[in-house]
């Protein structure tokens, strides 16, 4: 392991091991610094070996020295982990936060692995995402949130793209408390943000759903607490998406992840059990216009938190620590192809892949692009899972108390949040359907949306995050309004995503109209909010990265485009099973731009 080391790195590490011996001889302390301990230190007058890191860190310390090793400068997030590993500063946050100061600079970086991300300059606060695996909680940490939300933030919080709440305008002596708060109701918000293993997602209608294969819930908390554990698996060279699709009625888009577990049923005859399996997807991540493809490895059921350890492993020891843009787990399968990778993983895990051609497996269920809204039949006679619309994710606090005790009093105290940025009441009673949707109403929200109400997605834009270019819940909120106020019904599922910048955490590409937030030039000198529109996205056994349509449309004429381009389908499609994503898709953009009558844009 020494070779991995540089001349300057050794001295580094051996001031660093004098360092922490002092340390100790004056504190007592057991470690410093956010290393673990070197082993095998030499007595004084012994020979001097070089120190070889030990610990949960040590394998993110040797990756960053083979960087070094052969010439390349870290970037600054690395130098950070590797000189103050961010859970060994939370006393120093504690202090912070008592001095109401905000974590700025590479401290903001260090504090997102304890979910709290500063804002500024868009809201000078904190937001706060949590983790919740599946997306399910219960009524009672539901109504918890909300409390959480209405004393240490700014009384709302948001369903995310990863079926996850964030709690936003939290101010700086509020940050602690607030994710303290968290862990009082049995939830977390540690390495929700930054160089960590994000929310496990899973199919939203898991144990419910007539159609599923697998439940996916157990597999996802599973991994939810294996991550949680084990030090070793936070300050990967980048986020890091992982999903479980059960085959239910509600996709979990397990297939923009960067391992996606679908369930799939493998059938007789081809050497392999017959059963249900789960299929390894690799290498999602579609701001960068890239799905989750097919490894052809099949995985045993109990075998996937093992599985999905081994490749964070290599991914770990492999991935890039120099370019933040090349620092995903597609950069690594692109460089080396899936062949090797997968070899590495055996390594790691002492064992053969399973392999089954395409052939051995059955096609997968169909999931319903609609079943996230409304009332829906469960696999248990007698009773439904309701699907509640959100303003593009936005719930105020009384909001989510009245939700929490619906699903107590008339579900099964469940509140499941999907990728939609919606959430389910499950467990409800035929007889109390109807009571169920008065009270939604009453509160101030729906059971029924307009497809294209019930398709919108949004990030948080340019009121709250200070990388996008546009407001897009404002201006989706707008394309969904005009489109059901001039009365113009599509009735296909529609997806529509408007996201701010080229993060795309609205998953712009995966939509039949994306949008992407741009500044959009007015006069010489003077820029307003934007967008650049693609057509033709989507996933699933329908997957596909959209292409752009036309560029530098202002935010307020957006409305008016789209309802164009929806008119042009409506009125030139090729019958009425046609969906907007395959009518786009067998015209060329020219002939596109005719059709929605946006000639010279």
């Amino acid at each position: 392991m020494s070779e991995d080391f540089s001349p300057d790195q050794k001295r580094y590490l051996e001031g660093f091991v004098s360092g922490v011996q002092a340390i100790r001889g004056a504190r007592g302390a057991p470690g410093f610094g956010g290393l673990a301990p070197f082993q095998n230190q030499p007595a004084a007058n012994a020979p001097q070996a070089e120190p070889v890191p030990a610990g949960p860190d040590a394998i993110h310390i040797e990756a960053m020295a083979r960087f070094e090793k052969a010439g390349k400068k870290l970037s600054p997030q690395e130098k950070a982990k590797r000189d103050e590993h961010p859970f060994d500063a939370y006393a120093r946050f504690k202090t912070m936060a008592a001095e109401n100061k905000y974590a700025k600079q590479l401290d903001d970086f260090r504090i997102r692995f304890h979910g709290l991300f500063y804002v500024g300059p868009t809201q000078d606060s904190y937001m706060c995402r949590l983790r919740i695996h599946n997306g399910v909680l219960k009524a009672w940490q539901f109504r918890g949130v909300a409390d959480l939300a209405e004393a240490y933030g700014g009384g709302y919080s948001h369903v995310t793209t990863r079926a996850n709440l964030q709690v936003r305008e939290i101010n700086a002596q509020n940050g602690i408390p607030f994710i303290e708060g968290l862990v009082d109701i049995g939830l977390t918000s540690k390495g929700s943000g930054a160089d960590n293993i994000r929310n496990i997602t899973g199919t939203p209608t898991a144990g419910v759903d007539p159609q599923e294969l697998v439940d996916t819930r157990p597999y996802a908390r599973e991994w939810h607490h294996h991550i949680l554990n084990d030090r070793s698996l936070y300050g990967l060279p980048r986020k890091f998406n992982v999903a479980f699709d059960g085959a239910g009625r509600i996709a979990a888009l397990e297939d923009t992840n960067d391992i996606g577990f679908q369930a799939v049923e493998v059938k007789d005859g081809f050497g392999i059990e017959a059963g249900v399996w789960w299929r390894l997807a690799l290498g999602g991540v579609t701001g960068h216009r890239d799905f989750a493809r097919d490894t052809g490895v099949i995985v045993p059921l109990a075998q996937a938190i093992k599985v999905a350890d081994a490749i964070v492993r290599v991914f770990i020891a492999s991935g890039d620590r120099t370019d933040r843009n090349k620092a995903r787990l597609k950069y690594v399968l692109d460089a080396w192809g899936f062949g090797t990778f997968l070899g590495e993983v055996e390594k790691q895990l002492d064992a053969k892949l399973v392999r089954a051609p395409a052939e051995a497996v059955a096609p997968r269920p169909e999931s319903d692009r609609l079943a996230h809204i409304g009332v829906h039949p469960q696999k248990q006679s007698g009773l439904n899972w309701i699907g509640v619309g959100l303003n593009l994710g936005r719930m105020d606090c009384a909001q989510m108390r009245a939700l929490a005790d619906i699903s107590q009093e008339f579900g099964d105290g469940d509140i499941r949040l999907t990728v939609w940025q919606n959430l389910l009441i499950s467990g409800v009673r035929d007889e109390d359907v109807a009571e169920v949707e008065a009270r939604i109403a009453a509160i101030g929200l729906a059971t029924t949306a307009s497809n294209v109400r019930a398709g919108l997605v949004a990030c948080t834009g340019n009121r709250g995050c200070k990388f996008s270019a546009a407001d897009t819940k404002g201006f989706a909120d707008m394309i969904a309004t005009h489109i059901d106020g001039v009365g113009l019904t599509v009735d296909t599922p529609i997806n529509i995503h408007a996201t701010g910048c080229h993060n795309s955490c609205a998953q712009h590409y995966i939509g039949d109209i994306g949008l992407i937030g741009a500044r959009v030039p007015v006069g010489e000198d003077d820029s307003v909010d934007g967008f650049h529109l693609h057509v033709g996205g989507g996933f699933g056994t329908d997957a596909a990265i959209g292409r752009e349509l036309v560029q530098n449309v202002r935010g307020e004429d957006c409305p008016a485009v789209v309802e164009k381009m929806l008119r042009g389908y409506l009125a030139r499609r090729s019958g009425p099973d046609e969906t907007f994503a395959a009518f786009t898709r067998r015209h060329e953009i020219d002939a596109l731009k005719t059709i929605f009558a946006l000639e010279g844009a």
